[in-house]
């Protein structure tokens, strides 16, 4: 195998040089450089990265720790990690915190002991001792998915629905604007009021009148935005918020079954419901099935969450769509622009989402128009974002994506 000494004595540099070329430690002509590089490729040599890291201090690293095995919304998010990290030289460490917040601290104890150099992490329900140790450690981190307010961590009162002016932070892009969020952390996250609120309206515009919630774990964020677009939705549609109509799938297929077929049994049952994420949406299935209804005709559903496959169901699901890939890809650049400018204001960007009309919502088959971005279906984005690949069939909305610093 050959060495460092081999790649200078081939391109008759110092072996120093070598080091400097490769650990970009130090500027070095461009001539020397190129024979270093040719040299390095002439002989097949591969770095040893655990060398690397004592010269450079940095792994290129990135430890990730998200559900994916467990939920498998995360599956998409973390394939668009993967790439993104890939392609900018990094190796990925992958742990799941199964959304339990004494397994979430322990597996990212873990990754921080395997010296990453940054983290991205979808916080559980309760993470308060997880931001504790992250800021403790200081450990460059980016919120996915799930964000945080400063009343997570203590300090202080979080305000995650308001506009911020746009400002020079880590990770935005054009069209990216500013909401607030909890000190010290950068968070990536998709819209999620809006998006609700507009599965919501749809089917008030359908006629519905009682509009049943299968809401997500509670103390999610994702669970508590999406239970404010939905009280959003029905005061838009003029209908009142009835709290019998709301009940706890936690975010996870039996229990959404039996959270369903609670709800079913209860007087003035809905005509529609509304499911919070994929996982619930399977459940609610078999609650449906269980009891004999037929959707659309007995029951509208739509689902918060698009599936690869909903497509396939008989009637077609009617779905908010997120970004998954773009949110992974997202995090990373966030991160990485962290590690570039360690001062930087940190930042939250939102990612608006996508409205894919099909038939589960009691629309016939005619009346969705011509297709869009997803097969089969009409696409319409949610949630800020007025910027529309050419040829798309989409709705025009007044804002663009939403971002904070802080």
């Amino acid at each position: 195998m050959p060495t460092m000494a081999d790649v200078a004595r081939r391109a008759g540099v110092s072996v120093a040089t070598v080091s400097h070329v490769l650990n970009d430690t130090r500027p070095v002509l461009p001539h020397t450089r190129q024979a270093v590089l040719d040299a390095v490729d002439a002989l097949g040599y591969t770095p040893n990265t655990l060398a690397r890291s004592l010269v450079t201090s940095r792994t290129r690293s990135i430890g990730l720790a998200v559900s994916a095995i467990s939920n498998p919304y995360f599956t998409e998010i973390l394939q668009g990690v993967e790439a993104a990290a890939l392609a900018e030289g990094y190796s990925l460490l992958i742990a799941d915190p199964h959304d339990d917040p004494e397994h979430e601290l322990k597996v990212v104890q873990l990754l921080r002991e395997r010296r990453v150099d940054g983290m991205i992490v979808a916080p559980s329900a309760r993470p308060e001792e997880l931001v504790t140790y992250l800021r403790r450690q200081a450990v460059p981190t980016v919120f996915l998915d799930r964000v945080i307010t400063r009343d997570d961590d203590g300090v202080g009162d979080g305000d995650s629905g308001s506009d911020g002016e746009a400002a020079e932070g880590v990770g935005l892009e054009p069209g990216d604007q500013l909401t607030s969020q909890a000190g010290g952390f950068d968070q990536v996250c998709a819209e999620n009021s809006e998006p609700m609120a507009r599965l919501v309206t749809h089917l008030a515009d359908l006629g519905h009148r009682r509009i049943g919630l299968i809401a997500g774990l509670p103390g999610l964020s994702t669970t508590s935005e999406r239970i404010t677009g939905y009280r959003q939705g029905l005061d838009s549609a003029g209908l009142p918020y009835d709290a019998d109509l709301v009940v706890s799938g936690s975010s996870e297929s039996a229990a959404a079954e039996r959270a369903t077929a609670d709800l079913l049994s209860r007087p003035g049952a809905p005509t529609a419901l509304v499911t919070a994420n994929n996982a619930m949406t399977i459940g609610t299935l078999r609650a449906l099935r269980e009891r004999g209804l037929s959707v659309p005709d007995d029951i509208a559903l739509c689902s918060f969450d698009d599936f690869a496959w909903a497509d396939l169901f008989s009637p077609r699901l009617t779905a908010i769509a997120q970004p998954s890939r773009e949110m992974g890809a997202r995090a990373v650049r966030v991160l990485l622009d962290r590690l570039a400018a360690p001062d930087r204001p940190t930042t939250t960007v939102r990612l608006p989402c996508a409205f894919v009309h099909r038939t589960s919502c009691g629309c016939p088959e005619e009346a969705r128009g011509v297709r869009g971005a997803a097969e089969g279906a009409d696409a319409h984005p949610v949630g800020r974002n007025d910027a529309r690949p050419a040829g798309e069939n989409t709705e025009p909305s007044a804002q663009s994506e939403k971002g904070t610093t802080s």
